[in-house]
Parts: structure tokens; C-alpha cells; sequence
């Protein structure tokens, strides 16, 4: 599919869906799409994961706040909260948030035993212990399917009250469980689904072919409004310093996956 045509589809939708992982990954990814799509269709984002959980928290999680210079997870999240709806007023887009807790903070259901050691050693009650190891691996817990169902079902109403015509997520690029968890649920949406590669995970490494292969996907590349992308980006202040050390956001074409006809 054309760039061109890929427009001329969202136009005819109506309404566009976005699903994003976290409180940035839509613009980070689709950023440059939105900001022609809006002219001509309306925009909804849906973040998924966009909730903290009380401490005590793991090390990796502890390790996240230190990179974003927050006091605490609840007040970096009220803040990427606003964020988010600032950026996305911005752009022309309307947001939702489901407030489902980021994979650093999700907990599992354990004895009483171990819930009292886990005051101490926090690993041993979260559902995903590390970033490294777990996360970042694309090891998806068990206790997360029934998550994926209940979430299908959630974003299938919502996409129902806007007469959501498409619907964008991400292709899961980097593995990080959450991106693959939001890849999961807009799976619910067949014939009218279509996926973008995760940036700036998509700058070093590469979607998996198998998966692109299994649902005959095709790349589409996105270059137009790439300099307003990074000016949306940048709204995201607790973010950047994190994802971009350097201060230089890399000027890249988006590129999305659709359905070979």
C-alpha cells in the first residue's frame, strides 16, 4: 500500500484508533501519520498502560524514576499524564487513558507469606521481577493473558462509541511485553487493523519476520511532517532526556505494516 492510500483508508474509517502502549508511544511511533491524519479524520488515542503502583518497588523500577529525575512514581505519572494530553491537544487528537499499571509495577497474587517478604525483596510480588531479564525479553506472563482478554474486550466498546473504522498498534518491536500485549489486543480487530514499528526501538533493531510473515504484512514508509513530530516529541519533557541522552532525535520515516490484499 502506497502512502497515498494508506491515507485515502484512514479518511475513509472516519475515525482512527490509536492504540499505545505508554504515555508517549503513539507520537513517538505515528506522530507524523496523526498530523496529517487529523485534517481529514478523527483521532482517538487509547494508552494502555498509564498507572504506576505504590511502592515498594524493584530495582528496575526504582532504576526508571532515577532516569526520568522523579520523587515518586505517582507524581511522574500525574505529570506524564498531562503530558500526554497536552501533546495530543496539540496535535489534534482526542486521548484516553485506561490507567492499567506499567509492567514495572504490575503485581501478582501470592500467599501472605511471601506477600510480607516482598516488603522487603519486591521482586517476589511483581508480575515481571526485572527489565533485562523479564521486560525487556518479551516474556510475557500467564497471569497477563487474562489481561489481554479483559483489555479486548474493553478497547472493543470504546472502539464501538467513536465507530472506530481502523485501528493502529504497534508491530512490538524490542519485545518490551507491554508494546506486545497492545500488538495482542488490536489483534481483535481483523480487516480493519494495521501496525507501526515502535520508535526509536526500531533504530537498532528490526520487527520479528516471522510474525510479519504469519499475517502477510507489508512496510509502508511515512516521511511527511517528520520535523513536526519532533517538536510533539519534545512536549514529552519527562521522557526525552531518557529516551534520547544525547539531546538528537533521530529523523526517521515511520513505517506500518498492513494486510497484503
Amino acid at each position: 500500500m502506497t502512502p497515498e492510500a494508506l491515507v485515502e483508508r484512514a479518511a475513509a474509517a472516519g475515525t482512527v484508533l490509536f492504540l499505545s502502549p505508554h504515555l508517549d508511544d503513539a507520537v513517538l511511533s505515528c506522530g507524523a501519520l496523526m498530523s496529517r491524519l487529523v485534517r481529514t479524520s478523527r483521532v482517538v488515542v487509547v494508552t494502555v498502560f498509564s498507572a504506576a503502583g505504590p511502592p515498594p518497588h524493584t530495582l528496575a523500577a526504582r532504576s526508571f524514576l532515577r532516569q526520568c529525575a522523579a520523587t515518586g512514581a505517582a507524581e511522574l505519572y500525574e505529570g506524564r499524564h498531562e503530558e500526554d494530553a497536552e501533546v495530543l491537544r496539540r496535535l489534534g487528537a482526542e486521548h484516553l487513558h485506561l490507567d492499567v499499571p506499567d509492567a514495572l509495577f504490575r503485581r501478582r497474587a501470592v500467599p501472605a507469606p511471601v506477600a510480607r517478604l516482598g516488603r522487603v525483596v519486591p521482586e517476589l510480588v511483581h508480575r515481571y521481577p526485572t527489565f533485562r531479564f523479564d521486560i525487556d525479553r518479551g516474556r510475557v506472563s500467564r497471569g497477563d493473558r487474562v489481561l489481554v482478554e479483559l483489555l479486548q474486550a474493553r478497547v472493543r466498546r470504546i472502539a464501538e462509541e467513536v465507530s472506530a473504522g481502523l485501528v493502529f498498534c504497534p508491530i512490538g518491536v524490542g519485545r518490551h511485553v507491554d508494546h506486545l500485549l497492545t500488538r495482542s489486543v488490536g489483534e481483535g480487530f481483523p480487516g480493519r487493523v494495521a501496525y507501526y514499528s515502535d520508535f526509536p526501538y526500531n533504530q537498532v533493531q528490526s520487527p520479528d519476520h516471522r510474525y510479519v510473515s504469519a499475517h502477510r504484512l507489508q512496510p509502508c514508509a511515512w516521511d511527511d511532517g517528520l520535523a513536526r513530530k519532533l517538536e510533539l516529541i519534545r512536549g514529552y519533557r519527562t521522557q526525552v532526556d531518557a529516551l534520547f541522552p544525547t539531546g538528537e532525535i533521530a529523523v526517521a520515516p515511520e513505517v506500518y505494516f498492513l494486510p497484503s490484499a
